[in-house]
């Protein structure tokens, strides 16, 4: 049992005072101590003993009396005892200040220490424990340099002491020199091999930061050895344990870190670290309990930060966007930079994103990217803020960037196509196709969407097969098959019938009768709607029409469907179909801009002007005038106001034109890369005659819409070859007709035909005319003005071929069978019973009629003339063949008889030489 001994005075006794049995009140013990004139460093034992007991009051009452005015007076000469008991009380005010979180109070108590260490240098400025006392004063306030300076005094006049040495440690530590820390440390270890744990467990932080993780395990399980209970110990190796990051070693750090939380609930270390622990549990309550009692137990900012940034999180995680903001902020505030703690700057960026303040999360995302350069999760956030504030090619770049720094991330790759898709077709499909590639290498299942995706790229590239193929693959097995001919019993039937039984959705039944199970997942409509268009590409309007069906089956309010459907009924002229299927549409939501426009488009084509301007009006109405494509239906029809044929009126024209350049001008306005509005206003400019402007504008919208199978523009085509027609290029013109016949229309359309024709007319290409005009007959046999113009190519042709100085009797004959053919067709026409409807006047067909009867006589006329001329012309050429003949024939006699004399000359000539011989 210890005890100390206070002598009495004035004799030889003594009072002995048991330290484990001290009063509970203080002033008996101070009593006794100032009635004998104890000596101070009796105070200092048995104040310290107090402590130890956890009494601080009667710790406090006796080092404060035993520093009093009276006790300094009576002992003047007692110097070191006086220096030691102030210091305790400036070390117990430091030690105050430095756990006290209210700042007011904090202040307060530093005052009272500082106040306590220079009443301590007045008696001994020089004194060494004074310094180290001030030191940790100024290591508490946070003034590390000043504290450096007074560590530094006292080793000056002792390099081996042993508090200066630690504490110079300390600041060495807070500088972030660790080397010289631990160095530090060492040569107090050497100087005094007995110091407490804390010493090691400097030595082990030290380890830590220099990255030499096993001595600093060895350095801590030290602490632990020569105290078991030494909680900054067992939270570092628990920490060490953490960061292994397998099941055992997690399982061990929070053994470890309970433990530490059992001996001293209050270690706030200890508490983020449990709170991390139950976050990732989903305790979140628990969560909350221990930061919030961490926040009350330090004042560390770095510690707070941790603090603050758990309870963040855990109101991050529950959806309280509003509450984890504020805790992000105050995890911020106790740091001084990003390097120091930068989770709540993600943490904070990603609550910013979330409530549409961009800039703000752009600040923190771009600090967190100042600590990780190279942190995917950060650059494709950048990204996504750059698409929302417009500067798209920004967000490529921070794209761009993460796929390079993890080239396995698909979804960096995703994200990369998806921000490509509008500027590089190309380039968003092989970041799909690198996506598709890294999730099937992974064993992930590739969403429906990607492959959808993929399919819709290569078809805006007319890879028709590929688009196909990615389509099939994103549908996988179902009943789409059996309706698209990939199954042995194939349920496609004839496209007009399809359209027109629209309604009818019986083979959906006998498929389901068939035990076919006719399913469609929500996920799949899009695919399915895009393998429907990708057939009607193809030609393959059954099956097209089936799919578009089968989507209405099982998602009757599918609008897209119903005007697709619509779209293929008028494009084989079926208006009233088409204008009941978006009728049908617009049952299901009679406010889509999209059916209105399109129905305004029909009624429209169908001359039913007043409905058409009401209904573009309500398309506009929508979506409060900023619907595009309802904007351009409306000009479309101040257009065609202006350019009708009956009643037009100049005055009238005029205003319509303006309205339309108006319109598509607001369009270009919003959108300076729509081609339909460049497009309707340099037809504008163009029946204002400007047609050098206008061709400029037709020659960019074709090279903006070419190599595009979504943008589909024949107009701009026609266009374009109406301006060369319009300058007497013909040729120029001809060509272009027949390039968009080609391309667009298969050569099957009988109004290009009709262009076409006009210009061989203008072009007084008579034959060429005629032909193109009978094709054009083929296709729509009962068009009376394609077979009208014909009668009038034949007429043409005939005239010109009479009017010629010199012409054959075949050109004489064909002219008369091209006048009969005249005769016929508009006798035809004349005898039809309908020809008012289509425009034509009976009296002016019979006219034509009479004037093909006076032109055919003619060249019957010319034809007898012709003959006869023929006639007389052979039979000269005739007596001058016979002529021929006849002198041929005496040259070739003449020719036999000089070859005999010559050969009767030879013969004599060799029996003169026989007689010779003889």
């Amino acid at each position: 049992m210890a005890c100390v001994y206070i002598p009495v005075q004035n004799s030889e006794e003594e009072v002995r005072v048991a330290l484990d049995q001290l009063p509970r009140d203080a002033s008996d013990i101070l009593d006794i101590l100032k009635a004998e004139q104890a000596p101070l460093d009796l105070w200092l034992i048995i104040a310290r003993e107090y402590f130890k007991q956890g009494k601080v009051e009667q710790f406090r009452q006796i080092l404060e009396e035993g520093s009093s005015p009276e006790i300094d007076e009576y002992y003047a000469d007692v110097r070191y005892e006086r220096i030691a008991i102030l210091n305790a009380l400036g070390a117990y005010y430091s030690y105050l200040g430095k756990i006290e979180t209210r700042q007011r109070e904090k202040e307060e108590h530093f005052i009272l220490a500082t106040q306590y260490y220079n009443k301590a240098s007045r008696i001994d400025m020089h004194e060494p424990s004074t310094w180290v006392g001030k030191g940790q004063l100024l290591l508490a306030k946070g003034e590390v340099e000043q504290a450096f300076s007074a560590f530094k005094i006292v080793l000056e006049g002792d390099r081996d002491n042993v508090p200066a040495l630690l504490g110079q440690a300390c600041v060495e530590f807070n500088r972030g020199r660790y080397a010289d820390s631990l160095e530090l440390y060492k040569r107090a270890l050497q100087v005094y091999p007995n110091c407490p744990g804390a010493v090691r467990l400097g030595i082990g932080l030290c380890r830590y930061k220099l990255g030499q993780f096993q001595k600093a395990r060895q350095a801590f399980q030290r602490v632990l050895e020569l105290d078991s209970e030494n909680v900054e110990a067992l939270v570092a190796l628990a920490i060490m344990d953490l960061q292994a990051n397998d099941a055992a070693g997690i399982q061990k750090g929070m053994d470890k870190m309970r433990r530490a939380f059992e001996i001293y609930p209050y270690c706030a270390m200890a508490l983020n670290y449990l709170a991390n622990h139950f976050f990732f549990t989903g305790q979140h309550f628990l969560v909350e309990q221990l930061t919030e009692t961490a926040l009350a137990v330090t004042n560390h900012g770095p510690t707070k930060s941790h603090s603050f940034y758990n309870l963040a999180r855990s109101y991050h995680s529950k959806g309280d966007f509003e509450k984890a903001g504020y805790y992000y902020m105050a995890s911020i505030k106790e740091i001084n930079k990003p390097q120091e703690f930068v989770f709540p700057y993600y943490g904070l960026g990603q609550v910013k994103l979330k409530s549409g303040d961009f800039r703000t999360a752009l600040s923190n995302f771009e600090k967190v990217l100042e600590v990780y350069p190279d942190n995917c999760e950060t650059l494709k956030a950048l990204g996504h803020i750059y698409v929302q504030l417009g500067q798209v090619d920004k967000a490529q770049e921070f794209m761009r960037k993460a796929t390079k720094i993890d080239p396995r991330d698909a979804q960096a790759f995703l994200d990369l196509a998806e921000l490509l898709i509008s500027s590089d077709t190309g380039a968003a499909l092989d970041s799909f196709k690198t996506a598709r590639n890294l999730l099937e290498k992974g064993g992930q299942a590739v969403p429906v969407e990607v492959l959808n995706n993929i399919g819709v790229l290569h078809f805006e590239r007319e890879e028709l097969e590929l688009a196909l193929e990615s389509f099939n693959k994103a549908l996988g097995d179902g009943v789409w098959l059996a309706l698209t001919g990939n199954k042995p019993k194939p349920y496609v039937i004839e496209a007009s019938a399809s359209v027109l039984d629209y309604k009818d959705m019986q083979v959906f039944h006998r498929l389901e009768e068939d035990g076919l199970a006719v399913e469609l997942p929500w996920n799949k409509v899009t695919a399915v709607f895009n393998l429907a268009r990708l057939h009607e590409q193809l030609h393959n309007t059954g099956i097209a029409n089936i799919l578009y069906r089968l989507i209405l089956f099982k998602y009757p309010d599918y609008i897209d469907a119903y005007l697709r459907l619509a779209a293929i009924a008028k494009a084989r002229n079926n208006l009233q179909l088409s204008i009941e299927l978006v009728n049908e549409a617009l049952k299901v939501n009679d406010k889509c801009p999209n059916a209105l426009s399109m129905l305004g488009d029909l009624e429209l084509k169908n001359d039913d002007w007043v409905k058409a301007k009401e209904t573009l009006r309500s398309a506009s109405d929508a979506t409060d005038g900023k619907d595009s494509y309802a904007i351009l239906s409306l000009g479309n029809w101040n257009y065609f106001a202006a350019i009708r044929n009956e009643k037009r009126n100049p005055k009238l024209e005029a205003t319509h034109l303006e309205k339309a350049k108006e319109l598509y001008t607001r369009v270009l306005a919003q959108h300076t890369d729509n081609l339909y509005a460049a497009n309707g206003a340099a037809v504008v400019l163009a029946e204002k005659g400007q047609f050098d402007v206008s061709k400029d504008i037709f020659t960019q919208v074709q090279e903006g819409a070419s190599g595009s199978v979504f943008v589909q523009m024949p107009d701009v085509w026609i266009n374009l070859a109406h301006i060369f027609f319009a300058q007497g290029n013909f040729a120029l013109a001809v060509k272009m007709y027949q390039n968009c016949l080609r391309k667009f229309y298969y050569n099957t359309d009988s109004q290009i035909l009709l262009y076409l024709a006009r210009t061989h007319y203008e072009a007084e290409q008579w034959q060429e005319c005629k032909k193109t005009l009978l094709r054009a007959i083929h296709l729509a046999p009962s068009n009376y003005t394609l077979r009208f113009d014909a009668g009038v190519a034949m007429q043409k042709f005939s005239t010109s071929t009479l009017q010629k100085e010199k012409r054959t009797a075949d050109e004489v004959r064909s002219t008369v069978a091209e006048l009969e053919n005249a005769v016929r067709i508009f006798s035809q026409l004349s005898a039809a019973s309908n020809l008012h409807l289509h425009g034509f006047d009976e009296k002016k067909i019979n006219t034509h009629v009479e004037y093909c009867k006076h032109l055919l006589e003619a060249a019957k006329v010319h034809r007898e003339a012709a003959e006869r001329e023929e006639q007389q012309n052979r039979q000269k050429q005739e007596a001058a063949r016979q002529l021929a003949l006849a002198e041929e024939a005496r040259r070739k006699a003449e020719e036999q008889r000089k070859y005999l004399v010559s050969m009767c000359k030879l013969d004599l000539s060799f029996c003169t030489s026989m007689i010779i011989m003889i």
